[in-house]
């Protein structure tokens, strides 16, 4: 009887070819760089890596994209398309002394005229000396540096290595192209058993992973399954890849910026979304309401007083009742900033004021309202002459409050929404009424 699983290749296989008993992902594995899904962008004629390639030279590059995108598959056909010898390290398995032999080994090849694609994968996980010392082998052109990365190079890169390498964005794959990548399986290993809706359900589950979706249609083959799964029992069955959500990195900090950006520009829609995605992820709930309390005073101010109220209580009822029941408060201060009217007049009020304080130094108050404890304070004019303006007509004196050296100042200037439309008519009131006791027109 034939072996199934044959423990060596076909006498035709090509050099690279994968084992008939690899995982599903690596059978799959582009032979080409136009088999490369979801990245056409970049691998297309027009895309950087497709000019280099028709060009026959490549730069530096750092592929920066999610995982499961093609980076490594990217990096292996490129030695292939332009004849390079090609190596490759993991930045989480290797060390000084491995960066030291690959670069001795691409000298050597240098001298037989074999140019040499050092991928490191990982590469952020290097500190920052180890990436300095790519520096001069990229340089002289020892290695051609191709990078991979899931972090934004940005942050974790030095500026000196990302000045000598193109950054290469890699897209999140969309549904079309995970369709595609369970084309390519089912041409392998025949039709999956799922209804169709249970086959979409499959793609949305994998969040952009077309490894893990490949992982995930493995599975099911494996399983032996006569009959195929709808949506329900498919969920049942597989888990959903969880989200990536590192509380420490970039897509932390995305999240945050568009769920604030959201309840700025009044979409508690959206604003809810990207809260609902960081709850989900892990986020503690109480960083959750510490942003939706500086919201309600950076962001609304008192164009709606009641914005910080809500926020404040919203804290209150999640102490008290823990989750998940405690999350619908948050849900309603969410809801509520973002539905709220905005004003930034506060932030703005007290970045002027704090500037202003820090320019005029230690200019004296007026002596009128200077504290007057001693005798000594009170001969010398402290407190003399104080309006004590409960006892003026109205509850008001008019009396000027300002250092003799500083002009009256205006940082607080209310907008025409919300309530502080009624605030602009009170300050109005004020100080046309400060004119009329001053004999100012």
């Amino acid at each position: 009887m034939a072996d199934l699983f044959p423990d060596t290749l076909p006498e035709d296989a090509p050099p690279d070819a994968p084992r008939p008993d690899a995982p599903l992902a690596d059978r799959l594995r582009p032979r080409a760089l136009d088999e490369i899904v979801g990245q056409e962008h970049l691998t297309g004629a027009d895309g950087a890596i497709g000019r280099m390639v028709a060009a026959g030279k490549l730069s530096s590059m750092i592929l920066w994209g999610p995982p499961g995108t093609g980076k490594t598959s990217i990096a292996r056909l490129l030695a292939d398309a332009v004849a390079m010898r090609f190596v490759a390290i993991s930045a989480v398995f290797s060390g000084v002394a491995d960066l030291k032999k690959a670069f001795a080994e691409a000298d050597k090849a240098a001298e037989a005229g074999q140019r040499t694609l050092l991928f490191v994968d990982e590469i952020h996980r290097f500190n920052r000396a180890q990436q300095d010392g790519f520096l001069p082998f990229v340089e002289r052109g020892t290695v051609t540096l191709v990078g991979a990365t899931t972090e934004n190079p940005s942050f974790e890169l030095n500026a000196a290595l990302l000045s000598r390498a193109q950054v290469l964005i890699l897209h999140r794959l969309d549904a079309e192209a995970l369709g595609r990548l369970l084309d390519k399986a089912e041409a392998l290993e025949g039709a999956l058993p799922l209804t169709a809706d249970a086959r979409a359900a499959l793609i949305a589950s994998a969040d952009g992973d077309g490894r893990f979706l490949l992982n995930q249609a493995e599975t099911l083959y494996s399983a032996g399954i006569d009959t195929p799964l709808g949506p329900g029992e498919l969920g049942s069955f597989l888990q959903r890849r969880v989200a990536v959500y590192d509380k420490d990195r970039e897509g932390h900090y995305n999240l945050i910026s568009a769920w604030h950006k959201s309840l700025r520009g009044s979409d508690p829609q959206a604003a809810l979304y990207y809260m609902a995605r960081m709850l989900v992820a892990g986020e503690d709930p109480l960083f959750v309401l510490r942003r939706l309390v500086r919201a309600a005073v950076e962001d609304i101010g008192l164009a709606d007083p009641q914005a910080l109220a809500q926020c404040l209580a919203a804290k209150d009822a999640y102490e008290f009742l823990g989750s998940p029941e405690g999350e619908l408060a948050i849900v309603q201060a969410c809801l509520y900033c973002a539905a709220a009217p905005k004003s930034n007049a506060v932030y703005k009020a007290q970045k002027a004021a704090w500037r202003s304080a820090k320019e005029t130094g230690s200019l004296m108050p007026p002596a009128s309202i200077l504290n007057a404890p001693t005798k000594l304070m009170k001969a010398i004019g402290y407190g003399k002459d104080y309006a004590y303006d409960h006892d003026a007509e109205g509850g008001f004196s008019g009396a000027d409050y300002w250092p003799e050296e500083l002009a009256p100042q205006a940082y607080y200037q209310p907008v025409e929404r919300g309530f502080e439309r009624e605030v602009r008519k009170r300050l109005n009131y004020w100080d046309k009424r400060r004119r009329e006791l001053r004999g100012e027109q």
